[in-house]
């Protein structure tokens, strides 16, 4: 869904300290491959919007969060490619925005050690990511899953960010990065703005074979998630294959109809059509043909955009370019607000 008509135009403005706060958003992904559908509507969608609304913005492919969950270095390197080739051919400009990838700016890290150092430890053992994440570890949970959030405090804060966009389940890190500016300006003075949240308005896009999840890349099931490049067939499979129920209304209720439910929301976000005109336009349809409906719009959305990302995947020196030149641009915003952060917390 579009971001709302003049969404940035209205974000506040205003001094903090003696210096003027510039509108700066700051957004991250982590480089799993090609993005997925809930990706797609919940995040990349609303970034493409946001960077024809603000004159700084930063978009970063965040390698050093990845390593939380282990991974091959091949594999880590190839990912980080095809994300960025999906991100681009999903319309993110880098002539618009910093694209760059994190662990190219070696301050996020620097800047994370400050912050962990005001950061009391069962603060984070409290934050549902790390429970989740610890069990898949058969709870063996390390340093790094543990201590990321602050990491993410680190990325945002570091180019005094002012806003992020975040999904409902983020909102508890934005909030720690937000008490974390909060102690840093109290301990050394005023410095940080507090960022604010810019929270997507498109429904959070559910497993298509547990409509009670969120669809996800790690997914056991194969059939529960679209990813942007999908094949048609693909596509079409995995729509019908798609949990409902024994009721053959197309409805919107999902408390009592999640799997139908999350389809409509899947048909609203990629047509831009509100949920009312969505059912209006299946009334008279059963389930079954109405999931061919959902999968032929998926699959009309996402055309255009797997076309370009082969085109994109061709050329890896051109991909690595792109990263490399927004590192330079990141840094260029970086090094001076951390040369001063140095200098606020005695290191010179």
């Amino acid at each position: 869904m579009a971001t709302p008509s003049g969404l940035i135009r209205a974000l506040h403005r205003g001094t903090l300290g003696q210096n003027m706060v510039v509108d700066r958003i700051f957004s991250g992904i982590q480089p799993t491959g090609t993005p997925h559908l809930g990706n797609y509507l919940g995040a990349i969608q609303n970034w493409v919007n946001l960077q024809e609304e603000c004159s700084s913005v930063l978009y970063s492919i965040m390698d050093m969060h990845s390593l939380t969950m282990p991974k091959e270095p091949a594999v880590l390197r190839q990912n980080i490619l095809d994300t960025t080739a999906a991100i681009l051919a999903c319309g993110i400009d880098p002539k618009k925005c910093f694209l760059f990838r994190q662990s190219l700016v070696p301050e996020h890290a620097e800047l994370a050690w400050i912050l962990g150092c005001l950061t009391n430890v069962p603060r984070l053992l409290r934050l549902p990511q790390w429970k989740m994440k610890r069990a898949s570890q058969n709870n063996e949970g390390t340093v790094g899953l543990l201590t990321y959030p602050v990491l993410q405090a680190a990325d945002i804060l570091l180019y005094k960010s002012t806003h992020v966009p975040v999904g409902e389940d983020q909102v508890l890190h934005l909030e720690l990065a937000q008490d974390i500016a909060q102690h840093f300006n109290k301990k050394y003075g005023e410095f940080f703005p507090v960022p604010k949240a810019i929270l997507s308005t498109t429904k959070k896009i559910k497993s298509l074979r547990d409509p009670t999840v969120k669809m996800s890349k790690s997914d056991p099931q194969k059939l529960a998630t679209v990813n942007i490049a999908d094949s048609p067939d693909e596509i079409v499979l995995k729509f019908r294959k798609a949990l409902t129920d024994f009721t053959s209304e197309v409805t919107y209720d999902p408390a009592g109809r999640p799997g139908v439910s999350n389809l409509v929301s899947i048909h609203a976000a990629v047509t831009g059509l509100s949920i009312k005109e969505v059912l209006h336009q299946s009334a008279g349809l059963d389930t079954a043909r109405y999931k061919m409906v959902v999968a032929e719009s998926v699959i009309q959305r996402f055309a255009p955009i797997r076309n370009e990302i082969k085109k994109l995947q061709e050329d890896k020196s051109h991909l690595m370019k792109v990263l490399e030149d927004g590192a330079e641009k990141a840094k260029e915003l970086a090094v001076p607000i951390y040369q001063e952060i140095r200098r606020l917390v005695g290191f010179q």
